[in-house]
């Protein structure tokens, strides 16, 4: 049996005396949801940032489709189809929604993309950018400026980018934040369309999201894993509702 595409063996975090993650150990297995959840400070974003690469850990270890990637910097992680998005929103707000996505989508396409040539010209690209805005609801939109969209429909736009290269694990970073509320449905439906074929680790707040679209839930705390289990046993569980649902 082949192993997850992503785990982690024994990853700790520290900063200077302060432990931000204690001996974690997870594997994240294809078409499957993990949430991250735990109350603030509990580890998520640092456990997040170990995975991608945007935080070396102390000790542990890290894989990628059997590949020791621990030492590997984010760029690296993204050849091998790793894709991620951020709590902080990272569109280029005076592109227009499709050069945000050609932006995205040059890279797999071009590797040394031709200076002088025009960045529309490339026919691949441009197939990709055409689907991705039908599968992010943004077609009509296609001419605006990133900037004008809706909170929602900016967070749509983030998630088509860390898709144009066609990851296929996927780390999102509580990608509901300050979504409102007429915008949480369809983007729980595009999230599910989203995730169904690829590895995705979710850290986020919006429990009624994380019930809705998780597989699997991983509850931390204090830095260390507090329970891990389908998302029906982590909600009954008196730890769990002591430490973080209430």
């Amino acid at each position: 049996m082949s192993q997850a595409p992503l785990t982690c063996t024994g990853i700790g975090v520290r900063f200077g005396e302060f432990t931000a993650v204690s001996d974690v150990s997870l594997s994240f297995s294809t078409g499957q949801v993990t949430a991250l959840i735990g109350p603030n400070g509990a580890g998520k974003t640092t456990l997040l940032n170990t995975l991608s690469g945007q935080q070396v850990p102390s000790t542990g270890r890290v894989t990628l489709f059997e590949r020791d990637v621990t030492r590997l910097l984010p760029y690296q992680r993204a050849r091998l189809g790793l894709g991620r998005s951020f709590q902080i929103m990272s569109v280029f707000a005076d592109d227009t929604v499709e050069e945000n996505l050609r932006i995205a989508g040059q890279r797999s396409h071009h590797k040394f993309p031709v200076f002088w040539r025009p960045a529309d010209s490339y026919a691949g690209v441009n197939r990709d950018v055409d689907e991705m805005l039908g599968m992010i609801g943004l077609a009509a939109r296609r001419k605006e400026p990133a900037g004008r969209l809706s909170h929602g429909e900016q967070r749509a736009l983030e998630v088509g980018l860390s898709l144009m290269n066609q990851p296929r694990v996927l780390l999102l970073d509580e990608p509901f934040a300050g979504i409102g509320r007429n915008d949480i449905d369809p983007f729980v439906a595009l999230l599910q369309q989203v995730c169904e074929t690829r590895t995705v680790v979710l850290v986020e707040h919006n429990m009624d999201a994380v019930m809705k679209l998780s597989q699997g839930i991983v509850v931390l705390v204090g830095g260390r894993v507090l329970a891990a289990g389908e998302p029906a046993t982590i909600k009954a569980d008196p730890r769990v509702r002591a430490a973080y649902l209430g």
